[in-house]
C-alpha cells in the first residue's frame, strides 16, 4: 500500500514526459496549422482556388532540425534522455536545440506525476493531467503567438462542465457551470470597459474562453483568487521583463500564459491556499 501512489505517480510522470514531447510539436505546429486554415478560408471566400499544399498536421511531416532538415529518428526523439545524450545538438548538424524542449519536458512530466500522487493513475488523476497539459500548450501557444486556440479552450471547457457532473473534478455541476459563465462574462466586460475608455482592445476572446474553463473546472468561487494570481504572476513577469529590457515601450504581453500559470497554482495549491496567501 505505502509503494502504491509512488507507483501511480511514477507511471503518470513517466507518461507525462512523453506527453510533453508532444505537446512540443502542438505548440509549434498548431499555430501554423491554424493559419494555414484561415488562409485557406479567405481564398475560399474571395472564390480563388486554393492550391493544394504539402501535408501538414500534428503526426506528418515527421519532426526535423529546423536548421539542417534532418528527419530526427526514434532514438534521438526520447524524451529528456535524448537531448542529454546529444548534449542539447542535432546529432546531424550540431546546431544548438533549444532547451525549452526539454524544459517543457519536465515540467509536464512533474505536473502529471504531482497529479499521479494526489489522485492515482485513475480517471481522476488523467482528466486533471489533461487539465494540466492543456494549460502548458496554451501558455506557450500564446507567449509564442498571442493566439488561444478553440481546438484547446473549447474542449478544456467541456471538460470541466463533464468532470464536474461525473463528480471527479471536487466541485459541482452548478458551480462549475456558473464558473464559466462568469469566467466568460467577467472578462468579456473588462474587454469592453477598457476599449469605450481607451479605444483599445486589452486581451483576446480566447482569454475570455480560458477563464470560462477555468471556472468550470474550480468552479465559479475560485475565479477570484484565479485573476488575482494571474494578476500577480503578470506583474513579476512584466516587472523581470522590465529590468532585463526584454519588455519594450508599447509591446503587447499576453495574458493567456498568467491565466494558465494561476490555473496550475489552483490545481496544486487549491484556490483558498491563494487568498490566504493574499492575506484575504
Amino acid at each position: 500500500m505505502i509503494l502504491a501512489p509512488w507507483l501511480d505517480a511514477s507511471l503518470l510522470g513517466v507518461l507525462g514526459l512523453m506527453i510533453g514531447s508532444f505537446l512540443n510539436v502542438v505548440i509549434y505546429r498548431l499555430p501554423i496549422m491554424l493559419e494555414a486554415q484561415w488562409r485557406a478560408e479567405c481564398k475560399e471566400f474571395s472564390g480563388a482556388v486554393a492550391e493544394p499544399g504539402e501535408r501538414f498536421n500534428l503526426m506528418v511531416p515527421r519532426s526535423a532540425c529546423p536548421k539542417c532538415r534532418h528527419a530526427i529518428p526514434w532514438y534521438q526523439n526520447i524524451p529528456l534522455l535524448s537531448y542529454a545524450v546529444l548534449g542539447g545538438k542535432c546529432g546531424a548538424c550540431r546546431a544548438p536545440i533549444s532547451l525549452r524542449y526539454p524544459l517543457v519536458e519536465l515540467v509536464t512530466g512533474a505536473l502529471f506525476f504531482y497529479c499521479g500522487w494526489r489522485a492515482g493513475a485513475g480517471p481522476i488523476g488523467l482528466l486533471w493531467s489533461g487539465f494540466a497539459a492543456a494549460l502548458v500548450a496554451l501558455a506557450l501557444i500564446d507567449w509564442d503567438t498571442t493566439l488561444l486556440p478553440d481546438d484547446l479552450t473549447l474542449p478544456l471547457l467541456w471538460a470541466g462542465l463533464i468532470a464536474a457532473a461525473l463528480h471527479y473534478s471536487g466541485t459541482t455541476l452548478n458551480a462549475a457551470l456558473w464558473g464559466a459563465v462568469a469566467g466568460y462574462g467577467s472578462l468579456w466586460l473588462v474587454y469592453w470597459a477598457f476599449k469605450l475608455v481607451t479605444g483599445k482592445e486589452g486581451m483576446g476572446f480566447g482569454d475570455f474562453k480560458l477563464f470560462a474553463a477555468l471556472g468550470a473546472w474550480f468552479g465559479w468561487q475560485a475565479l477570484v483568487p484565479i485573476i488575482l494570481m494571474a494578476s500577480v504572476i503578470g506583474a513579476l513577469v512584466g516587472i523581470g521583463m522590465k529590468f532585463s529590457s526584454a519588455l519594450r515601450e508599447g509591446r503587447y504581453v499576453p495574458f493567456g500564459p498568467f491565466l494558465a500559470g494561476a490555473g496550475l497554482t489552483a490545481m496544486i495549491f487549491g484556490p483558498a491556499a491563494i487568498l490566504r496567501f493574499a492575506g484575504l
